[in-house]
């Protein structure tokens, strides 16, 4: 079976606003037509910015199809030990992580420094892809 994703915000904003070079755009669109997973802080993130009305409902279009994982206590215990143990981490980064390790889910994000740190934790910058 191969690897399964978790988009960050960023890679959601550059891949709805066309952002993306055309083969890694191409490669997104595979991974999100097998299955679009994201993070309830990814949704928090992305629809609570004050952006271009259009843009937003693009957006918020997107997002209408996106398996939402929610924050449990399993997760939620996963990013409190992050947090423990990468004390520069932010909050949502954390859950973020913790949610694609409970998962066995590979990031993908632009911000790939926030996470380069975690252990056991895969994640791909989208702009590389394909």
């Amino acid at each position: 079976m191969g690897k399964k994703y978790i988009l960050d915000t960023n890679a959601i904003i550059d891949f709805v606003g066309d952002k993306l070079p055309q083969a890694a755009a191409f490669e997104m669109d595979k991974i999100i037509d097998i299955e679009l997973n994201i993070s309830i802080i990814v949704k928090i993130e992305v629809l609570g910015f004050n952006g271009d009305p259009l843009e937003m409902q693009k957006i918020a279009d997107f997002l209408m199809y996106a398996n939402i994982l929610y924050v449990d206590d399993i997760v939620a215990d996963k990013a409190i030990h992050l947090r423990k143990t990468y004390k520069k981490l932010k909050l949502g980064d954390a859950l973020i992580a913790a949610t694609a390790l409970v998962y066995d889910l590979v990031i993908l994000t632009r911000n790939t420094k926030d996470f380069q740190n975690i252990t056991n934790l895969e994640y791909i910058n989208p702009h590389e892809l394909g």
